[in-house]
């Protein structure tokens, strides 16, 4: 404690400080990107310091830094260098921005119709300036209209975007190597994911891509990169960190593949980690795509879904009271389901991401048959992407009855009616139905074998051959509570 407020008196008592502009990073980056819109930067660099008190500005870092996430280290002489202060700015370089400090001091403003202002600088305000430019006479000018300023000696630092300033304490004067962490918003990245479903539906080739975005104020060049996969918890920062100060980001949007990177993947904590091996640029406003996860004859099958039973959303109280229904009809869905475990041809985890389904005509051509997203999904899993409706498969569902067995019995009915149009092929229909009204329930009557997929859910498979329709029925049973 003594030493530090030495070292403040230090400063009162024999005045300015060197202001060192560091050097534009000419260390190593490296990046660790996490798919929640945020990245941790470790910038290592050489820098330049005088023994004593150094002033330093760091001027090529992240628009978007959490000031408050800065950490600052010396690698070649930890013990000798000690940071007393660490602050953070952005200059924007709009009117408001630059006329501030210049408040009570003479200005030379030239608005939009080259009329031209001389005067003292009274305030600031609705987004007007006010200059006081001569006896009984002041001027209220818009910002919006300002085409130039001219300010007083000294003259005015220009320097857009951000700077980090620190004050530090060097034991010897010399190059040093430093290292600087911080977090950064406006970075993301995703995965996206094309597949290549064969001609008799059977297997499948995937590619995963990687894609990067950099939305952060800054480049990044020959970095080093790490991708984060997972639900990391963060507090929330302050809404529009990276809009401090106006910030103005890049629209510009690179689309090129980068297929010549490998990419090493390792667990991290509870989390998955995919390492870039080797190092990559990104430009402010670019987005760029890197081959991450790749397998051929991957085993698949689609699966068909009619589902037009209620939603279920949990046992509150009994559903005791009849409900007319009449026949609803429902599309029956396509789904594509593969696993990702190793002995399908894959073996690897993937991220969260979307998934694009092609699939070869006669020609050869390959064409979308889906979209859809996915979730996270360890090596193991099976996935299940939905592809959209099929043409050739109909379908409806009745209430075929409702009555009461006794005062606290009720019996329900349904009929389910699926059609297969396709020309020679029989497809197997899954149908989920959820028994809504009570958890007290059995199945009585059933015209086909079903699956008891959980406490309020039962799923009937059934086959349909071309041309065919098929009929199921079932019945089940409810068991209500006496009234207390």
């Amino acid at each position: 404690m003594t030493a530090r407020i030495f070292a403040l008196l230090s400063l009162v008592l024999f005045g300015a400080i060197p202001m060192i502009a560091a050097q534009d990073s000419k260390g190593s980056i490296a990046l660790a990107v996490y798919n929640q819109g945020a990245a941790l930067i470790r910038d290592q660099r050489p820098m330049s310091l005088v023994e004593g008190f150094n002033s330093v500005v760091l001027r090529d870092v992240a628009a978007t830094i959490d000031p408050a996430s800065v950490n600052f280290k010396s690698l070649s002489d930890p013990a000798g260098i000690a940071i007393l202060e660490q602050s953070y700015r952005h200059n924007s370089l709009d009117a408001y921005a630059l006329l501030a400090p210049y408040v009570g001091k003479t200005v030379d403003i030239t608005v939009s119709d080259n009329k031209r202002f001389s005067g003292e600088l009274l305030r600031l305000r609705d987004d007007k300036a006010i200059l006081h430019t001569g006896p009984n006479e002041i001027a209220y000018i818009s910002l919006y209209d300002i085409r130039g300023i001219k300010f007083p000696p000294p003259s005015v630092e220009l320097n857009p975007g951000t700077e980090l300033r620190l004050l530090l304490r060097s034991e010897r004067a010399g190059e040093h190597d430093i290292e600087l962490a911080y977090l950064a918003g406006g970075m993301n990245w995703t995965a996206d994911y094309s597949v290549f479903l064969n001609a008799d539906e059977t297997a499948l080739d995937l590619r995963g891509l990687v894609t990067l975005s950099n939305h952060s104020g800054r480049a990044y060049r020959d970095a080093g990169l790490k991708l984060v996969a997972g639900e990391v918890s963060r507090i929330e920062l302050q809404e529009d960190l990276d809009n401090s100060g106006g910030v103005e980001m890049m629209m510009a949007r690179s689309m090129a593949a980068d297929e010549s990177a490998s990419v090493e993947q390792r667990d991290l904590n509870d989390y998955k980690l995919y390492a870039i091996a080797r190092p990559i640029t990104i430009e402010d406003g670019e987005t760029k795509q890197i081959e991450f996860v790749s397998g051929a004859d991957i085993a698949a099958e689609i699966t068909y879904v009619f589902d037009s039973s209620p939603a279920f959303r949990g046992y509150y109280s009994p559903i005791d009271y009849i409900e007319s229904r009449g026949t609803a009809s429902a599309d029956v869905r396509s789904y594509l389901a593969f696993n990702t475990g190793g002995e399908n041809g894959l073996g690897a985890d993937l991220p969260a991401g979307r998934v694009r389904v092609y699939q070869a005509d006669a020609d050869g051509s390959n064409l979308l048959v889906g979209e859809n997203t996915i979730s996270h999904t360890p090596q193991g899993e099976q996935i299940m992407i939905a592809l959209g409706n099929a043409f050739d498969l109909t379908g409806e569902r009745t209430q075929a009855d409702f009555s009461y067995v006794s005062q606290l019995v009720a019996r329900e009915s349904f009929e389910i009616r699926i059609r297969n149009r396709k020309d020679d092929e029989a497809v197997e229909v899954i149908v989920p139905e959820r028994l809504y009204r009570w958890r007290d329930w059995q199945i009585v009557e059933s015209s086909a074998p079903f699956v008891k997929v959980d406490n309020a859910s039962i799923e009937f498979a059934i086959t349909i051959e071309p041309g065919a329709e098929e009929t199921l029925t079932y019945t089940v049973q409810y068991s209500f509570p006496e009234e207390g």
